[in-house]
């Protein structure tokens, strides 16, 4: 199973009034983190994934976040990013956020490979997702 490190500053524009990480910033950060796990895997930054795969994206359609310990301005931190489970059209990632050696906030996001239908309404779908790529993140 292929694991990526990013590393992250906390920000004063991050944290909330009680100087600790406003939750919905750890989404922001695992989206970031998904990213930098394709982009690790294939070698491709995102827009060129969307263009060479054909895909209108791979949008979250579940999240969960166990928060154990919290972070504050300053604090840099490493998220571990993985691929957990792979499906036909969907993917689940487990993304671990540690302060130092401590886990502070643990991530699981549910992905859909997706492709748009039409155009005029805007429609899309789950596709299939290739097994060649799934293969580069073994």
């Amino acid at each position: 199973m292929l694991i990526h490190r990013k590393e992250i500053q906390i920000e004063w524009g991050d944290c909330d009034a009680f100087g600790i990480v406003f939750f919905p910033r750890y989404f922001e950060y695992f989206d970031a983190c998904t990213s930098a796990l394709f982009q690790h895997a294939l070698g491709i930054r995102k827009p060129e994934l969307l263009r060479q795969y054909k895909i209108a994206g791979i949008p979250l359609v579940h999240a969960s976040c166990n928060f154990l310990v919290p972070s504050s301005f300053g604090d840099v931190v490493q998220v571990d990013s993985c691929v957990t489970e792979w499906g036909s059209t969907s993917f689940q990632l487990q993304h671990r956020l540690y302060r130092g050696n401590v886990l502070a906030v643990e991530g699981i996001e549910k992905r859909v490979w997706t492709i748009r239908v039409s155009d005029d309404p805007p429609k899309f779908s789950g596709a299939a997702i290739p097994e060649e790529l799934k293969a580069k993140f073994a």
